[in-house]
């Protein structure tokens, strides 16, 4: 069995939804051991979104975002469940969370009180605006962190509305991978200090990050063009999406002079030559002319022409036909828990690995969970029995 680069890591996941927890199935699928703590009262509210697996109580979406990690049920508002949080908090390498600045310090989990317990802890709060400013503890989703971190506003046709991505940015780019960035770089810093980190990560922050490139000329210059007129927003006509005869679409990014060159001979469109960058009013025109250039052919003609070409022009799948693409085959981006059920394999995984243990039932692992601790049997029924007379 291939042995995992993060073996022996122990990662306790109060996260929810999916910034965190994709987080957590990043590092999972790295070999860590992920105990995921949810309220007995439901869980993670991922779970009842539909549709449902069959033979399980959660959805397919929770299933896809949990595999390979644990579930302890405890009770946050009552002190023994805290209790236990902390006991099991102090085993722990990482701490990941996603609630509301606040809420953990609340509890008595935050960083600065967990610490004490686990001088080597890094803890990852993960929020839409950070932990602190002005929007601190206002509600958001993707949607909203996109917007006010200027992605969206780039996005979509010159004249027409903002577009909404068709992935959440916000939440897997800015709330799950940066923060991931920060937890491995804490990990790497502590073998040298032995001391944890607070990594206050926030989707909003993370989003703008994504515009490095974009707003560079902005910054020095202070002039954008408008939205859908910058180079890689649909500005210029060798870089854009065309439709074609039967409604399938091909994207072409054949921005390098020499890709330009290869287009326009596998086209056999000699006169286009001229016309590979330029003002908008020039590009408007070109782009007219490709347009009903791929209205000619149907997607799969236009495949055959551009299979041998490097002109940088590839088709744009639609989901149902993404798993029997050959690129996905190859690289194996697909996988199957050990129950069978299909999901996405974290790019970083390696694809060697057995197959991942399924998502857990809601507390499914609590009893195991709390024997490693070294909690008793009959301390563990009393724990159950609180909880129950407490409703």
């Amino acid at each position: 069995m291939t042995k995992l680069p993060l073996d022996g890591l122990r990662v306790i996941d109060f996260s929810r939804l999916l910034p965190g927890p994709y987080a957590t199935l990043v590092l999972a699928d790295m070999g860590a051991d992920v105990i995921k703590v949810e309220a007995p009262q439901g869980g993670d509210y991922l779970r009842m979104f539909p549709p449902m697996i069959p033979g399980s109580r959660y959805g397919a979406r929770f299933g896809a975002l949990n595999t390979q990690k644990r579930s302890v049920a405890l009770d946050l508002k009552n002190p023994e469940g805290v209790a236990v949080a902390r006991t099991l908090i102090a085993t722990a390498d990482v701490v990941v969370e996603s609630f509301r600045p606040g809420v953990m310090d609340r509890l008595g989990l935050g960083y600065e009180a967990l610490r004490g317990d686990n001088r080597g802890l890094i803890f990852c709060a993960i929020s839409g605006y950070g932990q602190d400013g002005p929007y601190a503890r206002r509600a958001g989703h993707d949607l909203n962190y996109v917007a006010i971190g200027g992605v969206m506003g780039l996005a979509g046709p010159a004249h027409g509305p903002p577009q909404l991505p068709a992935a959440q940015l916000a939440d897997i780019g800015a709330g799950a991978l940066w923060p991931l960035i920060g937890i491995l770089s804490a990990l790497h810093a502590r073998h040298v200090t032995g001391e944890g980190a607070m990594i206050d990560a926030s989707m909003t922050d993370g989003s703008l990050g994504f515009l490095q490139m974009e707003l560079a000329d902005f910054l020095v210059t202070g002039e954008h063009p408008p939205r859908g007129e910058a180079m890689l927003t649909g500005g210029q006509s060798c870089y854009g999406v065309y439709e074609t005869k039967d409604g399938g679409y091909m994207a072409v990014g054949a921005l390098e002079p020499k890709f330009w060159a290869a287009f326009c001979k596998a086209v056999e469109r000699p006169d286009l030559m001229a016309r590979h960058l330029g003002p908008i009013d020039k590009t408007q025109e070109t782009s007219a002319m490709l347009a009903d250039l791929f209205a000619t052919k149907t997607r799969a003609e236009w495949e055959v022409v551009f299979e041998p070409v490097e002109a940088c022009v590839e088709p744009v799948l639609r989901p149902e036909e993404l798993f029997d693409h050959p690129v996905h085959r190859a690289r194996h981006n697909v996988i199957a828990d050990d129950r069978g059920m299909k999901r996405i394999r974290t790019p970083m995984r390696p694809r060697d690995a057995a197959a991942p243990r399924r998502a857990p039932e809601l507390g499914e692992d609590t009893r195991q969970v709390l024997a490693e601790l070294g909690v008793s049997e009959a301390e563990i029924d009393a724990l159950y029995a609180a909880r129950a007379a407490a409703g």
